[in-house]
């Protein structure tokens, strides 16, 4: 393979999630495939269309030419928008339909993939027209298939996989917008530390210090003292950040610790998915 070493962890966790998909949708029968997901107004045929449309844009092909019906209540913006085009397209497609394009997208995609020879820092297109790495868009890509790995799972029934190549990837994309989070959106206060336990599959502890001109950075080491500490566990966690529950709803399994207005501003803003 002439893919560059930086990118191949990736390539291997969208492989892991992927292949997890397609196993997941092959044997459903068609009312299975109208199950609620946690996605906000998705179903599985949804989260499966998405997945579809996703790695079609990956291979660069053209964008369906679809109007939207105005009663999707779930799509109030222009990011929602665009992603919501790729689904509806599919809404009345059946179970044989769904799972041949997805078969089929899912081996175009490997032989690109076995193909890459492309430089990390390569300019390529996003979603509405944004500009990005081919780095920046296979991390990001890798992160969108292990969650919507994860609705599937949820809808389905299926727990598994919260310790995958796709987990390690959600967990580095999750942990770099913490400071954003921290610092400018719940506006911690300056020279302060805030303490991420998270417990699980994947674990870790991380600290966010806010310095004197209220800019955020992730430490692995502790902090004496912190201003606030939340724990959880790591399913909690994704879900949280991933926008699927409420605060409200998983309220016995957030240990909070410090400023309460601080940690309450913080989960107010956790989500990072748009």
């Amino acid at each position: 393979m002439s893919l560059h070493p930086t990118l191949q962890p990736y390539a291997d966790a969208w492989t892991h999630s992927i292949d997890a998909i397609s196993e997941l949708v092959q044997p459903l029968v068609e009312a299975d495939w109208n199950r609620r997901t946690p996605c906000p107004g998705w179903s599985v045929r949804d989260v499966v269309s998405h997945v579809i449309g996703l790695n079609n844009e990956m291979l660069g092909d053209p964008r369906p030419i679809h109007t939207l019906p105005r009663d999707l209540f779930h799509v109030t913006n222009d990011h929602q928008r665009y992603m919501e085009m790729q689904v509806d397209v599919r809404r009345h497609h059946t179970s044989p339909e769904m799972t041949a394009e997805l078969e089929y997208t899912v081996i175009r995609r490997n032989r690109q993939l076995r193909n890459e020879s492309r430089d990390p820092g390569t300019k390529v297109r996003g979603p509405l027209g944004a500009e990005l790495t081919l780095e920046e868009s296979m991390r990001e890509h890798a992160f969108a298939m292990w969650v919507h790995e994860q609705d599937l799972r949820t809808a389905l029934g299926v727990p598994g996989n919260l310790d995958s190549p796709g987990a390690q990837v959600a967990r580095d994309v999750l942990l770099d917008a913490l400071p954003e989070i921290v610092a400018g959106k719940a506006d911690a206060p300056r020279s302060s530390a805030i303490v991420f336990d998270v417990s699980g599959p994947i674990e870790f502890l991380r600290t966010i210090r806010v310095d004197i001109q209220g800019r955020g950075t992730l430490e692995t080491a502790p902090a004496l003292g912190p201003a606030a500490t939340l724990g959880l566990d790591w399913e909690t966690y994704v879900r949280l950040a991933c926008g699927r529950i409420t605060v409200e709803s998983v309220a016995d399994r957030l240990k909070l610790e410090g400023d309460p207005k601080l940690t309450a501003a913080i989960l107010k803003h956790f989500t990072v998915t748009k």
